[in-house]
């Protein structure tokens, strides 16, 4: 399964290497972690929808999610401080690896009139967001199982520079990114 840690090291290092004319292997950019986030507002009203968001999660990626917080109170949301409000999960390492893998080969072809992932979405330090419309994308979940089809947000941190350099790792690693 460490395919696209192979893909790194014998292709994706060597062109970057080659287009950025670094000096050293160390200075080449890689992906240093996914956190996957997954906003579960309607928490608040039914605390059985937060855990099957983390149930769905921990399917998704094989690790157990953390419950993020509300840091704020929102009166028209009807959301105190400290309310649970959602999950997400940090992946480093194969987990990591093998998560990407599965989003670029399995889950992001499954989406509907799917024609690939914006290129816009970088923040100018090298990280890139996602959002996915529908946890459905994953073949780990049970579609009979699902209390509610819900989005999640993935974001890919990597040690890049710049946007350009963070583009050129990621569609290296394969990420399909849309042609303009």
């Amino acid at each position: 399964m460490d395919h696209l840690k192979e893909k790194y090291r014998k292709e994706v290092v060597p062109n970057l290497m080659k287009k950025y004319n670094y000096c050293s292997v160390m200075e080449v950019p890689k992906l240093e972690k996914i956190v996957i986030n997954m906003g579960v507002g309607d928490a608040v009203q039914n605390s059985k929808y937060l855990e099957s968001a983390v149930e769905e999660l921990r399917l998704i990626t094989g690790l157990k999610p953390i419950i993020t917080k509300a840091k704020k109170a929102i009166a028209g949301f009807k959301l105190r401080a400290g309310n649970k409000i959602g999950c997400k999960v940090t992946l480093r390492g194969d987990k990591m690896y093998i998560f990407l893998e599965k989003l670029i080969h399995m889950a992001l072809p499954r989406s509907r009139d799917f024609r690939g992932v914006s290129p816009k979405a970088f923040d100018g330090r090298g990280n890139y967001a996602l959002g996915i419309k529908e946890q459905l994308i994953f073949a780990d979940l049970d579609y009979d199982n699902i209390m509610k089809v819900r989005g999640m947000d993935v974001i890919f941190v990597t040690t890049a520079k710049s946007n350009e350099e963070a583009y050129d790792l990621l569609s290296g690693l394969g990420m399909p990114f849309k042609r303009n």
